[in-house]
C-alpha cells in the first residue's frame, strides 16, 4: 500500500490498539503510526514480523490480569492514553448452534470480545476525563446484527454487547470530552481468511475464487463484490480518530461492501 504521512495529524499523540500484530489490528496500528501517533500494540504473541514504530506489549487481554499489565505498563511508560482502538476479537468456538456450546465456549468468547473493552476502557477513561480529551474506538462486527447462529453464536452476542455498550458509553462520557465510536466490519480478507477459503477449496475440490463466492453467498452476498482489505478498515478508523472528526460520537460505522441488507 501507497505510504501517505495524513499530513502529521496524530503528531503527539499516543494510541494503543488491541490485537494489533496482525491483520486488521496490524494495518490500524500502522496507519495510526503513518499519521504521526506514537504506537503501542498489545497481543499475546509476539509479533512475527517487527516494526520499530510500533510499541509491543505481551498480554493476555482475555484475562483481567492481562488487560491490567497493559494499563499499567501504558501509563508508567507514556504518562497518559490519547487514542484506545479496542479491535481485539476472536471466535475459536464450534459449529453446530446452541446445543454444542458450552459455558466455558461462552465464558472465553464474552472475557475477549466484551470484559476486555470494557476493563481497558474503565483503566484508561480516567486520565481522559481529566484532561477533556480522548478517542475510543470498538471495533465490533456486523455480526452483531447479522448473527450467523450455527457457527459463531457467542461471538455475534458479544459483539451485539459491544455495540450496546459503546453507545451507552459515549452517553456519558462524550459531555466530558471523550469520543466513543464503533466500527463494525463485515468481512475482512486476513490471513486467517485466505487459509480459510483455501480449506473450503481443498474440501469442495473448488477454486479458491469459487469458495469465496460460496462465502459471499452464505452472508447473502456482498453488493462490492470482495471482502474487505485490512487496510479499508484501517482508513476509517485513521478518519475517525482524527480531528477532522472531533463532532463524531455515539455512531456506529458499517464498514461491509453494503453486506447488511437492511438500514
Amino acid at each position: 500500500m501507497e505510504q501517505f504521512n495524513f499530513n502529521n495529524e496524530l503528531s503527539g499523540k499516543i494510541a494503543l490498539v488491541t490485537g494489533g500484530t496482525k491483520g486488521t489490528g496490524k494495518a490500524i496500528a500502522e496507519r495510526l503510526s503513518q499519521a504521526g501517533a506514537t504506537v503501542i500494540i498489545t497481543a499475546r504473541n509476539t509479533p512475527e514480523a517487527t516494526n520499530e514504530k510500533l510499541h509491543f506489549i505481551s498480554a493476555d487481554l482475555s484475562k483481567a490480569e492481562g488487560t491490567q499489565k497493559v494499563i499499567d505498563e501504558v501509563l508508567s511508560t507514556y504518562g497518559r492514553l490519547d487514542i484506545l482502538v479496542n479491535n481485539l476479537g476472536s471466535s475459536s468456538t464450534p459449529a453446530g448452534g446452541f446445543s454444542v456450546l458450552s459455558d466455558e465456549d461462552w465464558e472465553s468468547t464474552l472475557q475477549a470480545n466484551l470484559l476486555a473493552p470494557v476493563r481497558l476502557d474503565r483503566g484508561f477513561l480516567p486520565q481522559m476525563i481529566e484532561r477533556k480529551n480522548g478517542v475510543i474506538i470498538h471495533i465490533a462486527s456486523i455480526q452483531g446484527k447479522l448473527p450467523l447462529y450455527d457457527s459463531t453464536l457467542p461471538y455475534a452476542s458479544a459483539k451485539a454487547g459491544l455495540r450496546n455498550y459503546s453507545k451507552s458509553l459515549s452517553n456519558e462520557v462524550s459531555p466530558k470530552g471523550v469520543r466513543v465510536l464503533t466500527v463494525s466490519p463485515g468481512w475482512i480478507n486476513t490471513t486467517a481468511s485466505k487459509a480459510f477459503l483455501d480449506e473450503i477449496a481443498r474440501n469442495a475440490n473448488s477454486t479458491v475464487e469459487e469458495a469465496q463466492q460460496s462465502v459471499m453467498n452464505a452472508l447473502g452476498g456482498i453488493p462490492n463484490g470482495r471482502p474487505a482489505e485490512p487496510e479499508d478498515v484501517a482508513e476509517l478508523v485513521g478518519f475517525l480518530v482524527s480531528p477532522r472528526a472531533n463532532y463524531l460520537t455515539g455512531t456506529e460505522y458499517i464498514i461491509d461492501g453494503g453486506t447488511v441488507p437492511t438500514i
